[in-house]
């Protein structure tokens, strides 16, 4: 289908993008446009005006920022992929990016894009969730940092206010002694998650001492496994573990479509949690 009519601007600087959504209600910010476009050609979204960010150094690149990684809303998922820091310090974001799509989109979309776009069968947002990652916003007010349990707040809707961008977000670095794993189970090698699990766990003398597990695709939001990482604390490898991740699913509101029922959703989220954590806690 052929969009509705909008208009175009590129502005010159992060203010000046700022300026332009405060200015005017119904803009849309167009970053690497792998899900905004789609939207357009369906007719899902009627922008009055798209604020392209797609060449300001602000937002760009992957940096080093000691204690966390910095991942800048226009860095691709290529370049967050082949980003030495993210492999040292945060391998669970590369796994996860690694599954998204296939190369030609992960060589156009953007890590922010993703995020910002707050669709619950993303890879992304599940990872970012589990690590407790902070993402970072601006409008012509000023800079906030919303913790990722905020920023989900319904499908397809994110904490971001009218007239902010998303700048990037920041990563914990985890340190020594965790392990990290991203299954994911979909149709073919291309499509969505039915069902992905984010896993990381840290383990000393032989037992797990904690853990960190978002689901993918379970509720309307991305969604952390608490009463899972609950009953991990202190086990071994053993048969417990297949019990404890056995409450993967518990609290979740997975959806039902023509590709899995709620109830399939629900058996993968206890599969795939089990064999995430014991690939992550292998890892250590």
């Amino acid at each position: 289908m052929i969009p509705a009519q909008f208009g175009y601007t590129r502005p010159g600087s992060l203010a000046e993008a700022c300026q332009e959504l405060a200015a005017d209600e119904e803009a849309k910010v167009l970053a690497g446009g792998q899900s905004l476009l789609p939207l357009l050609r369906m007719r899902l979204a009627y922008p009055t005006k798209l604020v392209d960010v797609g060449r300001l150094p602000e937002l760009a690149g992957v940096h080093d920022r000691g204690d966390h990684v910095f991942i800048g809303a226009m860095a691709t998922h290529d370049e967050v992929l082949r980003s030495g820091v993210v492999n040292a310090d945060c391998p669970l974001v590369a796994l996860a990016t690694a599954t998204v799509a296939d190369p030609a989109v992960r060589h156009r979309g953007t890590f922010g894009g993703s995020l910002a776009h707050a669709d619950p069968a993303g890879d992304v947002p599940a990872v970012v969730l589990a690590l407790d990652g902070v993402l970072v916003a601006r409008s012509a007010d000023g800079e906030r940092e919303i913790p990722a349990a905020e920023f989900f707040v319904d499908y397809l809707e994110s904490s971001l206010r009218q007239g902010e961008i998303l700048v990037g977000v920041k990563i914990p670095k985890l340190g020594a002694g965790w392990g990290f794993h991203y299954e994911k189970f979909q149709r073919t090698a291309q499509a969505w998650a039915i069902v992905g699990v984010a896993a990381a766990v840290r383990r000393s003398n032989g037992a797990i001492q904690e853990s960190r597990i978002a689901l993918t695709n379970m509720a309307p939001t991305p969604v952390r496994a608490h009463a899972t990482e609950t009953a991990l604390a202190g086990m071994d490898l053993g048969g417990e573990v297949r019990q404890a991740c056995a409450e993967a699913a518990a609290d979740t509101s997975p959806p039902g479509d023509l590709h899995a029922q709620p109830d399939y959703r629900r058996h993968l989220a206890r599969v795939l949690t089990h064999r995430a954590v014991r690939k992550a806690a292998g890892s250590v």
